[in-house]
């Protein structure tokens, strides 16, 4: 079935829904774009026909087919509702999600392509699936992600009733009007603070404003008939943003928004532990103390969220409650990850790739666009009963291997996942890469289909195919490590078995933010100093009398340098923002009879926290040094910076160190 047949059918079905639902004046203007994409598909003619009119509620039961026994569990659950993961990239670091180190990324022939994941969501809709969310890393970064909306919005015309969204907001509100032409019905926001500055440090990347701009691009659209269910997702963690509960939950007062409260849950890499987890019940009562009339809302079936409202508020709440309440027994959620492994839990490491069996029919290479056609044009002449096949062939030769496996997976789920205790132990994906690597930690490319299928289901794999494209490594090389050579750590050691090494290079080589968590607040000073030496012998006297055209050079280059300092972390991409105490410039001239002089920069930066200083102090030397240089340039041309460097530290693990020498180790006294 063509690209281009799902795209005529979505458009004609757009035109007449929003039409009849809403109004003509309302729908005018999808209405119009969808018009355009009708006449744009015009010149391909396809055996695929508008929908008669929908028949009535007694037919459609009587016509109705039995649930798919391949997504039917042996706990009698029915998974309607497929969550593909569109990318393992994302354009945030959020703490909880991703590893401060960053994930591997896997070579872009490893991960699905379009065709495959339009092949793969119309499989699942014919067995039952009525409800798809596209997924991410952030979904919204994919270059096509509107084309491929298009064609799975289609799906509608055969079962499918929800496309849904889950995103960060980054970029949502420049594609969102695009969406929802797709046929988009609802959006879930992460958004776990409403102060841009705590936004910052959770996320570890500018972008708040942009997130509520997109927010409020959702409320424009649902004015004039969008109909997008907007919920917004916030992990709650204990000491972080737990004091934002009460705010998130008045915006739900004036808005039709639902806000969803999520116990924060562990993952490979993001440091889970109990003490940071603020459970459901801790979140209700602190909402009850405010709002005392807070009352619970009956739940659909397989709603994953407790949902409540308070009485005047337009929105409701909820609550996903992962870790001390869970959900199993209603759960309908099936997960493809980006490199197309079947989950069948989230909190699962069993993993079937259904990409591969999909492969086979293109010798285990990516379907792409070509092939894909040529695939389309086998159906059609199918159809048409002149294909010389004697197997009947469909977009996926070997769907029924692929329904075979689906549905041994789901038969093997079980009736609920760990619970604390367990949890924190179980080796996982991290959170962005539900949508990525695997858990089995061994290169994809090593497996074959049949070894995939056998370590799913707890079977060792046989791996003696050599890969002649990947470099000998060790063993117990974590899957999608390697594949990226960048650069590697560069360690050394002092002759007194103590390693060095760059504590901001990861052991993949990629560059990363050093984990803070576990360190002890501490008072933390640093000095750094530099020098501006002029050529010009009167360049020190006309910056005491104040005679330069450009005003005040010291008092100029003392607030510089105290504004730089605040400003460190925007400055130098590694560093972490942190609460300053104190910042002091002390800026002495020095003059020399029948010489040129020179300024003296001293920084003092002082902090009560769990990272040093000496970065602050550095960038606030040196600051002020630039601004003296732009400020004197006009009378010496020749002028230079000299000698920056830290000349004190103390706090912290280290102890105490004086001109790069330790003078006081922690805990000598």
């Amino acid at each position: 079935m063509s690209h281009r047949a799902f795209s005529t059918r979505r458009a004609w079905n757009v035109s007449k829904d929003l039409q009849a639902s809403l109004g003509k004046h309302r729908a005018e203007p999808l209405r119009r774009i969808a018009t355009v994409a009708v006449q744009s598909t015009t010149d391909s003619q396809t055996s695929i026909q508008a929908p008669s009119t929908r028949p009535s509620r007694q037919e459609a039961l009587k016509n109705a087919k039995p649930f798919s026994d391949f997504l039917t569990d042996t706990f009698h659950r029915q998974h309607d509702y497929l969550r593909i993961s569109l990318t393992e990239r994302c354009n945030l670091r959020c703490v909880y999600c991703m590893p401060e180190e960053g994930v591997p990324l896997s070579p872009p022939r490893e991960l699905l392509t379009t065709p495959e994941i339009i092949m793969l969501s119309s499989l699942f809709v014919s067995q039952g699936v009525n409800k798809i969310r596209l997924t991410g890393g952030e979904p919204t970064i994919r270059r096509d992600i509107l084309p491929l909306m298009q064609q799975i919005g289609a799906l509608r015309a055969y079962g499918l009733r929800e496309l849904c969204l889950t995103t960060n907001g980054i970029s949502l509100h420049r594609k969102l009007e695009g969406m929802v032409e797709a046929g988009l019905t609802g959006v879930n926001l992460s958004l776990d603070t409403l102060d841009p500055w705590q936004f910052q440090i959770m996320t570890r990347r500018k972008g708040f404003d942009a997130v509520m701009k997109s927010i409020e691009r959702v409320f424009e659209l649902n004015k004039h008939g969008a109909g997008i269910k907007l919920k917004i997702n916030a992990v709650i963690m204990r000491g972080i943003n737990d004091r934002e509960i009460i705010p998130f939950v008045e915006m739900t007062r004036q808005k039709d928004i639902e806000v969803r409260f999520i116990e924060y849950m562990p993952f490979d890499g993001n440091k889970w532990n109990e003490g940071k987890m603020f459970s459901y019940v801790e979140m209700l009562d602190r909402i009850r103390e405010r709002f005392p009339g807070l009352e619970k809302v009956q739940d659909h079936k397989n709603d994953t969220s407790k949902t409540y409202r308070i009485p005047g508020f337009v929105g409701k709440i909820g609550f996903i409650t992962s870790m001390t309440h869970n959900f199993c027994g209603t759960c309908n959620r099936l997960r493809i990850t980006s490199d197309g492994n079947l989950k069948v839990c989230l909190f699962g490491n069993a993993e079937v790739s259904l990409r591969d069996i999909l492969r086979e029919s293109n010798g285990g290479e990516p379907i792409d666009e070509e092939v894909y056609e040529a695939m389309k044009k086998i159906e059609k002449d199918r159809r048409q009963q002149i294909s010389n096949q004697s197997v009947p062939l469909d977009l996926a030769p070997n769907e029924r291997k692929l329904l075979d496996v689906i549905g041994m997976a789901v038969k093997r789920k079980k009736a609920k996942h760990a619970g604390i205790g367990e949890l924190e132990h179980m080796k996982n994906r991290p959170m962005i890469l539900i949508g990525s690597q695997g858990s089995i930690r061994i290169s994809r490319s090593q497996v074959s289909t049949r070894d995939t299928v056998r370590t799913a289901f707890g079977i060792p794999p046989a791996l003696t195919r050599a890969v002649s494209w990947l470099p000998i490594m060790p063993n117990a090389l974590v899957r999608g490590q390697g594949l990226r050579y960048f650069s590697h750590t560069s360690s050394q050691s002092d002759g007194m078995g103590n390693t060095a090494k760059l504590t901001h290079v990861s052991e993949s080589g990629s560059a990363h933010m050093v984990s803070i968590s576990d360190k002890t607040p501490s008072k933390r000073v640093a000095k750094a100093v530099c020098s501006v030496h002029f050529t010009s012998e009167v360049a020190c006297k006309l910056i005491k009398e104040n005679h330069i055209k450009k005003g005040d050079v010291l008092g100029v280059a003392r607030v510089a340098g105290i504004m730089a300092a605040k400003r460190t972390p925007d400055l130098i991409p590694l560093c972490h923002p942190i609460a300053i105490t104190k910042v002091n410039l002390d800026l002495a001239v020095q003059e020399n009879e029948n010489k040129a002089g020179r300024i003296d920069i001293e920084a003092t930066v002082a902090c009560e926290g769990k990272t040093g200083v000496e970065m602050e102090a550095l960038t606030a030397a040196s600051t002020a040094a630039l601004t003296i240089y732009d400020m004197c340039k006009a009378i010496d041309k020749g002028m230079s910076i000299q000698g920056l460097r830290v000349i004190l530290k103390e706090g912290g693990k280290s102890g105490r160190w004086v001109d790069g020498v330790q003078d006081e180790p922690m805990g000598s006294k």
